[in-house]
């Protein structure tokens, strides 16, 4: 099959690799018909390589057709429709059934001190091949897979329900927002629009977002987004108080730390060993939009993280949170815990969270490396890439 591969720092190519086979009997094999490009792939990208072999295949946001299942596996049938989750749980272990399906203990890395495997994502997260591909080998299939209406609607109608739905909508719920609040998101991203939306949705009064690319703003201002330039402006607007609820969807990729940008692109140039070293120790991320949502948050209010880190040693701002007595929530999305939430927003006909309106490419498989670097760059209006299998 083809599949999207990385071959080092900054450079992907779509080469063929072996087909995937069913190995556990609680596997599936999903033949991709769909499979985004996510921000965090970026990472990998440019900066993780420390944690990446050559040859191995990206993705963690693929829905498609059944091809064939494992013995144990009843809740889905070759020929159904379906979404993965990002991450690999097996529903039954501790941490599943309370909920918390990022940190199965099924699927748990725990050599590397990490959460539960993720698709296409490095050493850190179980190295399990990505869905950037022709065809998909699903672990913890009994489980993972959600079953979507084969009804005639475009893919992009359902496709998000593997991360951007289900991580806005969890990092909206972290962040408790509430009928009548008034909500910041730092970042419009395709997190970050969809966190706007969703917090718009579940009753917030206004929502700011700080954004300084124009078909990002645009985007949000025909869903009701007011975008702001900086906190201090947000200050303004809530009369000195701040936002009730802030939502940082932005991560590491943040503009502004010139210094803190240096040090991650040198950290992704090291040798592995080293590289891994210098991460896990003295690693450094850009702060400036976690910096820009503990200013702009109200005293008493809630911060959600849900853009991703990567340092161990980054300086917070303890004195000042301690002393505004702010809520930090962050994490992975527990993917599944959401989906019987949001799903009935998406099987109607209206579309009240403006899913229809985020993917700006469309491209071939055999077109994402350069994809890639259009999405990098934030070239050519590039919000969203779905790239078809």
């Amino acid at each position: 099959m083809r599949a999207l591969t990385w071959q080092g720092t900054g450079k992907v190519s779509v080469e063929t690799v072996p087909d995937p086979k069913i190995q556990d009997p609680t596997d599936a094999i999903v033949r991709m018909t769909s499979t985004a490009i996510c921000g965090s792939d970026l990472h990998l990208y440019d900066v993780l390589g420390m944690y990446l072999d050559k040859g191995d295949v990206l993705g963690h946001e693929p829905m498609g057709i059944v091809e064939e299942v494992g013995s144990e596996v009843t809740h889905i049938k070759p020929g159904d429709r379906v979404v993965i989750p990002f991450n690999i749980s097996c529903g039954h272990c501790w941490m599943c059934t309370r909920g918390y399906f990022a940190q199965c203990e099924t699927t748990q890395v725990k050599e590397q001190g990490k959460g539960a495997s993720l698709f296409g994502y490095t050493k850190l997260y179980g190295q399990v091949p990505g869905g950037q591909a022709e065809y998909l080998r699903v672990p913890q299939a009994h489980f993972g897979p959600i079953k979507v209406p084969d009804d005639g609607r475009p893919d992009e109608r359902y496709l998000f329900l593997s991360d951007v739905l289900t991580t806005s909508w969890q990092a909206v719920k972290w962040a408790d927002v509430e009928p009548g609040d008034t909500v910041l998101v730092t970042g419009l991203g395709p997190i970050g629009q969809m966190s706007a939306r969703i917090a718009r949705h579940l009753g917030a009064s206004r929502v700011f977002a700080i954004d300084d690319v124009p078909e990002r703003a645009a985007m949000a201002q025909r869903h009701g987004i007011e975008v702001v330039g900086s906190a201090e402006e947000v200050l303004q607007l809530t009369h000195g108080r701040g936002a009730d609820r802030v939502i940082e969807a932005v991560g590491m990729e943040a503009h502004g730390s010139p210094f803190q940008a240096a040090a991650i692109k040198t950290a992704g140039l090291l040798p592995d060993a080293v590289g891994r070293k210098v991460t896990e120790t003295a690693g450094v991320d850009r702060m400036a939009a976690l910096r820009t949502a503990f200013e702009a948050v109200r005293r008493a209010g809630t911060v959600s993280i849900i853009g991703v880190y990567g340092g161990n040693a980054d300086p917070m701002p303890m004195m000042d949170l301690f002393d505004k007595g702010v809520t930090l929530r962050m994490g992975q999305a527990h993917v599944k815990r959401w989906v019987d939430e949001i799903m009935p927003l998406l099987t109607g006909d209206s579309d009240p969270l403006g899913v229809d309106d985020l993917v700006t490419h469309r491209v071939p498989l055999e077109e994402a490396p350069g994809a890639y670097e259009m999405f990098k760059k934030k070239e050519d209006g590039c919000i969203k890439v779905v790239l078809k299998p």
